[in-house]
Order: C-alpha cells, then structure tokens, then sequence
C-alpha cells in the first residue's frame, strides 16, 4: 500500500553479491526479509505480483556503463517506480579458503564483469592462473568454499559469507569503479523533495517528426533543468526505434520539472514517469551539492511570473 514502509525485499542473487550488499544499506531491509531472485525480471515481477513490497536491481556501473536489462524491464510491462538509488563502491576481494597462499592458486572462479575489471592484477599477481568464469560473484565464493576453485575474485560480503579468508582486498584497476542500483516498487506517492532529488523517465519520441530527440532536450534545457544521464535503447519494434531514457535533476513536486513533463507529454510519443527519488550522496560524487537553477528559473522565480500572470488576467497591471 502507497505510504506503508516496505518490509519484503527481493533482489538480483544469489546471496553473498553486490545486490545484497547495497540492498543491507537500505535500513528498512536490515528489519525486513531479503530474497534473492534468479534474473532482474524475476525481481520486477516478484513486486508486479505483489510478492514483494520493493526490489534492488542494478541501473548502471562506472566502467560497464547501464544494465540494459534493467532498463529493458522497467520500460515495458506493469508500470514500476524508483524510490531510493543505492550507490555502491565496486571493491573487488580475492578470497581463498583459510591457509591457502598466493602463491598455491592455480584456478580463479570469477564472473566475466569481475575478471574483466581486475584484469591488470590478475596479470600482476597471478599470471599463470586459469580464470574460470562462473555465473555470479557470489558463485565464484560458494565454488571456493566447497572445493572446486582455488580462489575467488567476489564482493566483500561474499567472502565473508563463505568464511573465505581475504588475500587482497581492492584489487579491481579501477579503485574508484561504483555500481548504480534502484530500489523500485509498485506506483504510489514518491518520497517528498529533499532539494536534491533525480526523475527518472522512458521518453519515446515521434519518428517520423523532423528533431524530435531535440524537441525533448528543448523542453529540459528552456526551464533550466539538468539532465545528469541520456541513454537509448531499442523498442523492439523495427530498427530505429529507440526509447530515450532520461534522469533529470530536480522532484515531480518541482515547478520547472514540472512543466517540463507536461512539455514532454505535449511532444512525445509516450512518456514513462520511472520515479523521483533523493540523489544518493557518496563521498567520491562529483560536487557537493545540487547543481543551482539558472537566473530566472527557481521554483521562486515560477510562482512570482504565475502570479504576475494572474494579474493580467485580473485586469491588474501593477
């Protein structure tokens, strides 16, 4: 029910995973159930369904760029929104069982996206170690644990998960490499404004309109809204056809924002409202604070030309 805090949280598994890690700096989720869940659809559905009051599915990583499945999934099916993004530092560990050395590993269990970012100390460290490719980080842990695989390169909480002992932490090439999750639930009343808050939206343009991807831009750009992430995806429906997905600075509750939707209504083909939510704020984030609206477009400034407005209408021109 809109308002009722969440108590029923599934998320992408298995178990012992950056999911499941960022989902533990959720406070509700630390009192609530925490189910994982076997794909991103699985997830989503699991809260379409009304198995779940709210899922933590991954939007985007640093270096990997957007979790196309993720945007795939919330532009289609049974309308979804975001209420709360989880930034989380991607801090790679390499885990062993206990009393094994470096120099003992022959085997490292590793998901393709893991090995990948830590590639240069892979070579560094262990150049004449096979690196086999499992389906999860949490995978590459539970196979150490049980024998199979020598070592691991998992999340923190995964080698914690399996008593596995840790022989270097932060070995990813990228130290300050994070992943971008969303926690989403069914449609209700979003979160009240902090005063730094993104809207997520999935725009879909007018093909056959001259400018259409700039009709959209104009809209933001005229009220002094700022867009922080664009990226495209396609529909599926022939080639060429794409779905815009947009984050923008600023609340649904905001004035500019506002009609800059009801703008975007005016001139797309179908506009998806994904959530307005609190930016998550990390101590490697760009700035230290919102990004101020340009001279003139202030939510102030809006209520004093709405209100000068109604005085023409009135017949006042003072």
């Amino acid at each position: 029910m809109p308002g009722t805090p969440p108590t029923r949280f599934v998320y992408l598994g298995p178990e012992g995973t950056f999911a499941e890690q960022a989902l533990r700096t959720v406070p509700a989720a630390e009192h609530g159930t925490r189910t994982p869940a076997r794909s991103v659809g699985e997830a989503l559905d699991s809260v379409r369904a009304g198995d779940a009051d709210a899922a933590l599915v991954p939007l985007e990583n640093s270096i990997g760029g957007a979790v196309g499945v993720t945007l795939d999934e919330m532009a289609e099916g049974e309308p979804l929104v975001i209420t709360r993004e989880v930034v989380l530092p991607v801090e790679f560990v390499l885990g062993a069982r206990p009393g094994t050395r470096l120099d003992q590993i022959r085997m490292v269990a590793a998901h393709p996206q893991a090995s990948t970012q830590c590639r240069d100390w892979l070579r560094t460290h262990l150049p004449d170690a096979v690196v086999v490719d499992v389906l999860s980080n949490g995978a590459a842990a539970g196979g150490v644990a049980s024998g199979e695989h020598d070592a691991a390169i998992c999340a923190p909480i995964g080698a914690a998960r399996h008593r596995l002992a840790v022989l270097a932490d932060k070995i990813a090439d990228h130290a300050d490499a994070v992943t971008r999750f969303a926690l989403v639930s069914r449609p209700g009343p979003p979160p009240p404004p902090t005063g730094d808050d993104l809207t997520s939206l999935a725009v879909y343009i007018a093909h056959d309109r001259v400018g259409a991807l700039l009709s959209v831009l104009m809209e933001l750009a005229v009220r002094g809204v700022n867009l922080t992430r664009i990226e495209s995806r396609p529909t599926g429906e022939a080639l060429g056809r794409y779905v815009f997905f947009l984050d923008c600075a600023g609340h649904v509750a905001d004035v500019r924002l506002g009609e800059a939707l009801q703008g975007l209504h005016r001139v797309c083909a179908e506009v998806r409202f994904l959530g307005s939510y609190p930016r998550h704020r990390w101590s490697g984030a760009p700035g230290d604070s919102p990004v101020p609206a340009p001279a003139g477009l202030s939510d102030v400034d809006y209520s004093d030309a709405a209100a000068w407005l109604a005085r023409l209408r009135s017949g006042e021109l003072t």
